[in-house]
């Protein structure tokens, strides 16, 4: 893109991306991880030096490999997550990024679950690690990151309270849910309340400004807030209330919770979750490479009900 603004600014160009230097390898990339955070690049929200290749993560296959790699060779299939430049069909990255792929993990799968599921591994293992018995609040479950964690947390033994925007979305919810409701309810913090008379242990909050006063409702004292994603912008935290009441909130950036020796251990516990069916129900919704804007504007729009991926 060379400029921020509607879907209209991603544009397709053909360029040779050359061959891969010290560290580095080219991945001819077959699918391509598509996450609300490129619509926030796309925008402005999240700046990029323009002009500028959007996307964080994809799958391929390495076809060329650099001076001083090791580990990888040519053939070999990988996937990288949270870094810059996937919307294209082949790219050079350092090969210290790239997660190998298990030969029963496709590379649609991969692009479709690795920065999604390990933003929610971050949430279940590092934000705060879920143990069996917990109550859980997730604010934004019908989205592609809430859903896999509200999956996720019931298979660890959690209690999982998940709240959709929409009717539509509601059903979604209920699938990966202990109990679902409508984030318009007005009695949605009593109905809360009923199922954790004290408060939730923990609130994994996706939505941000517009539903934080039901956050700060029903958590239980001492409890924590995962503030992982802000869809409808930043809350203005009432810190007061929040530490008197001996409660943390936690947040962060995926790199920042699984990066070096925390991402081989995250990725395989990603992976057995996908191998055991846990997410089985939610479909991948694809898109062809040149189908990018009606991607963002599917995401933007609030029209996706599943895991968008790019296939090439």
């Amino acid at each position: 893109m060379q400029s921020i603004g509607t879907p209209a600014v991603l544009k397709i160009v053909e360029t040779d991306v050359g061959s891969p230097g010290t560290g580095q390898v080219r991945l001819v990339q077959d699918a391509i991880g598509i996450n609300y955070v490129d619509v926030m690049v796309r925008t402005g929200h999240f700046p990029m030096r323009l002009p500028a290749t959007p996307g964080f993560e994809a799958a391929g296959v390495i076809d060329a490999v650099g001076p001083g790699v090791k580990g990888f060779e040519r053939g070999d299939r990988a996937a990288y997550f949270f870094v810059e430049g996937a919307y294209a069909t082949a790219s050079l990255k350092p090969a210290e990024n790239l997660v190998r792929l298990p030969h029963d993990i496709s590379n649609e799968v991969a692009a479709t679950f690795l920065a999604k599921g390990l933003t929610a591994w971050m949430g279940l293992y590092a934000l705060h690690r879920i143990t069996a018995g917990e109550v859980i609040l997730v604010l934004g479950a019908s989205g592609s990151v809430g859903s896999i964690l509200s999956r996720w947390a019931r298979a660890l033994g959690a209690t999982v309270i998940g709240v959709a925007g929409t009717d539509e979305k509601l059903a979604k919810v209920e699938a990966g849910a202990t109990h679902a409701f409508l984030a318009s309810d007005p009695e949605l913090s009593t109905k809360i309340r009923a199922i954790a008379q004290a408060g939730v242990d923990v609130v994994y909050d996706f939505v941000g400004k517009a539903t934080f006063p039901v956050v700060v409702a029903a958590v239980r004292d001492g409890g924590v807030i995962a503030a992982i994603g802000a869809a409808s912008g930043q809350p203005t935290a009432a810190t007061d209330r929040i530490a008197s009441r001996g409660i943390q909130i936690r947040a962060g950036g995926t790199p920042q919770y699984v990066h070096g020796g925390t991402v081989a251990g995250a990725t395989e516990q990603l992976w057995d979750a996908v191998r055991g069916d846990l997410f089985s129900d939610l479909e991948a919704v694809r898109y062809r490479f040149d189908q990018i804007g009606a991607a963002h504007a599917d995401m933007e729009s609030r029209r996706l009900t599943g895991l968008p991926v790019l296939t090439v």
